[in-house]
Formats: structure tokens, sequence, C-alpha cells
């Protein structure tokens, strides 16, 4: 059975820096996505950013040249480093991951609050 557990969620400032971890647990086929969405209240959820298994990388409109996704594959580990945070960042920020032909997988989410 996969788990995805998030962790580094909390309060940040515009301006400044948050990272985001996401540890999954049991086993991992490929080819796979790995990636980030975000749900702020009132709004549906929205893509952040995502990474194949082949290092594929794709971003929301509203992160790119500020968020950077990574994931170390022998640790079944994907990363969020999200810079010049803004106010509207805030949001519960989920881990997902997609196998081709399974049902997708979801971390309990994180919550962020960037302050101006």
């Amino acid at each position: 059975q996969v788990q995805l557990v998030e962790s580094g969620g909390g309060l940040g400032q515009a301006g400044g820096s948050l990272t985001l971890s996401c540890t999954a647990s049991g086993i991992i086929f490929k080819p796979n996505t790995m990636g980030w969405y975000r749900q702020a209240p009132g709004r549906q959820r929205e893509l952040v950013a995502t990474m194949t298994s082949n290092s594929r990388t794709n971003y929301g409109d509203s992160v790119k040249g500020r968020f950077t996704i990574s994931r170390d594959n022998a640790k079944k580990m994907v990363y969020l480093q999200m810079n010049s945070l803004k106010p509207e960042d805030t949001a519960i920020y989920y881990c997902n991951l997609n196998i081709v032909g399974r049902p997708a997988y979801w971390g309990q989410g994180t919550q962020v609050t960037v302050s101006s």
C-alpha cells in the first residue's frame, strides 16, 4: 500500500522561502509522476508542480520562476522549494503520486500560510 507523508509546511513571510518534502512508502512502480497540488479556501485544487520519474517537470503558471520541484527516486522523496513567497500562495499543499494504470495517491496535506 502506497502512502505519502508531507512535511515542512508552516508560516512564511512574503518574499521569503519555504521547503516542502514528501516521502512515499510502499512499492513505487515506474513510470510515475510525483508532485504537488494546492487548495486555498473556496477554490479548486490546482497544479503547483510535477516531475516524472525521468525528470520532466511541469509547473503551474502562478509559480513558474519562483518554485522548484526536485525528487530523489532512491529515497522515494519529492521536494518543493518555494521562493519569493506571496500571500496568495497560502493554501493546503498536497503531495501526489500518479502511476500508470493505478488510482492517484494523495498525502494528507500540509498548511502553508504566507503573511504580508
